[in-house]
């Protein structure tokens, strides 16, 4: 019903940027919030950050470097990642909270995953 895809993902080097985006699709009636985890391997599943109506929230670990927005029209959240490092290499994840009808019933759906590799 609803399908998340992202892109974005890659190899970069230290200090280097990446920009990942995930676009929703499928039956929608809205989109309560939306937000970007990462699984490193022999890691759990962690959150990197999260928007809900506006308000942000980030770890610890990568507060001012990355940056989640979302543009509401293309039901599209982006995490922008400025200085990386070695341990942010990981598979991102992206996750969405979303309402099928206005009944107000809300579902969560992932992406598929998209790889970041922070390597020299």
């Amino acid at each position: 019903q609803v399908q998340l895809v992202e892109s974005g993902g890659g190899l970069v080097q230290p200090g280097g940027s990446l920009r990942l985006s995930c676009a929703a699709s499928g039956s929608i009636f809205s989109i309560n919030e939306m937000g970007w985890f990462r699984q490193a391997p022999g890691q759990q599943r962690e959150l990197v950050a999260g928007i809900r109506s506006g308000n942000t929230n980030y770890a610890d670990s990568v507060k001012g470097r990355f940056t989640i927005s979302r543009d509401n029209a293309k039901n599209t959240v982006y995490l922008q990642m400025n200085s990386l490092k070695p341990e942010d290499t990981a598979v991102y994840y992206c996750k969405a909270i979303v309402s099928l009808t206005a009944a107000g019933y809300t579902y969560q759906y992932w992406g598929q995953g998209t790889q970041v590799t922070v390597s020299p």
